[in-house]
């Protein structure tokens, strides 16, 4: 597959080359060969490069050669438009602006603080450790020296003001600045500058945060799975069904029943689909064609009442016998979680993929945010999104990989003890809602080409613009993962505020 370098957004790492040149390639728009293949969805158990050369009949004549490497990716690209030809799958292109690469490099980290945060301080009363300070307006000392000072003394020097926000100093508390009237509505206590100096020469000991080590008493890890014991053993087990047309209400409780019965509600047609159940005006939907061509089985709603295990016989009876075990054993591999379903993760590295229905006009953007235990941001470049899709310690990336799809990866391994929770989002922008766009799939996969382990397809009522995805959170020893799927009426920015994350306006 491509190099993450080339396909998700990021310029390549040869940029000098290009500046040697002094030339930029005349191209508009791009292309991840990965993104393609996870929207076809072939039998196969990884998306990696030698994987899916076999499956798309691509001989590798020299691995790891730059050459052959660019050939077999060629002949795959080859192969996957036809795939995307005959699901009438619109090609995940992304526009190719004109950045300089400055704007993605991630700032220096900021010194995680050790301690936990004690609460607020009292009149009277020594500055602790672990306290959250945030500063505003102008200072006599330099801004950059007081933080220091205070991050040496064990605070947690933030760039934002919440309700956890144990002191605001300010010179000027009335000054107006953005940090001052959120500090007044949350009863903030403020001090002025000279304060804050003849405290930190006193700053009682702190708790430190721990990770407790495994032990005899902890959950040991175990593999995926899901809450729900129907989820693996239901007469839909193994099975992809793609449900078509129907109010929205009449779609989600659909999908909410496929995944009762064990199945996966698929959002797009794909080669994975075994099934389609048509509601209400779904034989008007313009890929009941393709579906016909497949020779898919389409069944009405009564269906889903009385289901059978022969749910995709007709579609697999098409395939030939070695790649019906590849994806029997792949169907086995992912565990299908239900709306609010936890899993323990056995490895610290994860890639979350959320894709939707392609929307001719209407913008999803997915985000994160790196959290602490007040589930407050440490700072404002912890909210990970497009404009700035790292956090500085590159521990939590955004991999946009097309209008249809995007990733957000997260290394558990690197985050700080001080981190409990990565939180995943969607938004949309301006009057449309997830109503409008329709259900949500996200997967894990511990690499970007690697087999998926979890699914969920999420669905919002009809009017939510923000849905909480899922959350990476720690229990204990252990790092688990929940999908959530829940809506909200707003915008994107309040929920950031509601984070901590400093947005004006």
């Amino acid at each position: 597959m491509k190099h993450p370098a080339y396909c998700r957004g990021h310029l390549p790492r040869r940029f000098g080359d290009r500046q040697r040149a002094r030339t930029w390639l005349p191209v508009s728009q791009r292309l991840c060969t990965l993104a393609l293949n996870r929207q076809v969805d072939p039998p196969t158990p990884d998306m990696k490069l030698g994987t899916l050369a076999a499956h798309y009949g691509v001989p590798q004549q020299r691995a790891h050669d730059a050459l052959d490497h660019t050939r077999v990716l060629a002949g795959i690209l080859r192969a996957t438009l036809r795939e995307a030809a005959q699901l009438a799958l619109p090609l995940p292109l992304v526009a190719c602006p004109p950045r300089a690469e400055s704007q993605f490099t991630p700032k220096p980290p900021k010194t995680p603080c050790a301690y936990r945060n004690p609460g607020r301080l009292t009149p009277d009363k020594p500055l602790r450790q672990g306290m959250k300070v945030a500063i505003t307006g102008e200072t006599t000392h330099a801004r950059a020296e007081l933080i220091g000072r205070g991050v040496a003394a064990g605070l947690n020097m933030m760039t934002s003001v919440s309700r956890h926000t144990s002191v605001l100093v300010a010179n000027e508390a009335a000054s107006g600045s953005a940090k001052a009237r959120r500090a007044a509505a949350e009863d903030v206590p403020v001090i002025d500058e000279n304060t804050f100096v003849q405290l930190l020469d006193d700053v009682q000991v702190g708790a430190s945060h721990e990770v407790s080590a495994p032990g005899p008493a902890a959950p040991a890890p175990r593999r995926p799975v899901p809450v729900a014991a129907e989820a693996t053993d239901g007469p839909l087990a193994g099975h992809r069904v793609l449900v078509l047309g129907g109010a929205h209400g009449e779609a989600v409780n659909a999908r909410t029943r496929i995944v009762e019965l064990g199945g996966s509600a698929a959002v797009n047609l794909s080669r994975s689909v075994t099934a389609v159940l048509v509601l209400a005006d779904g034989e008007d939907d313009r890929r009941m064609r393709r579906i016909a061509e497949l020779g898919l089985p389409v069944h009405d709603e009564q269906w889903l009442t009385t289901p059978t295990a022969s749910a995709g016989t007709a579609a697999q009876e098409k395939k030939p016998k070695a790649t019906q075990s590849v994806t029997d054993v792949a169907a086995q591999a992912v565990q299908v979680l239900p709306r609010g379903g936890v899993t323990d993760l056995p490895s610290s590295q994860w890639h979350l993929t959320a894709s939707w229905a392609p929307q001719e006009h209407c913008e999803v953007d997915v985000v994160a945010f790196v959290l602490d235990d007040d589930e407050q941001v440490t700072f404002d470049e912890d909210f990970v999104f497009y404009g700035a899709p790292e956090n500085p310690a590159g521990t939590v990336q955004l991999r946009t990989d097309g209008p249809a799809e995007q990733t957000i990866t997260v290394d558990l391994a690197t985050l700080p003890p001080a981190t409990h929770r990565v939180v995943v989002a969607a938004a949309i922008e301006g009057s449309k809602t997830f109503g409008d766009v329709g259900a949500v799939q996200i997967t894990t996969a511990p690499g970007s080409d690697a087999a998926p382990l979890t699914r969920a397809t999420l669905d919002a009522a009809t009017t939510e613009r923000t849905l909480l995805l899922a959350e990476f959170y720690r229990r204990g020893p252990l790092w688990r993962f929940r999908a959530v799927g829940q809506g909200y009426d707003h915008g994107l920015a309040p929920l950031a505020r509601s984070y901590g994350v400093d947005i004006d306006g």
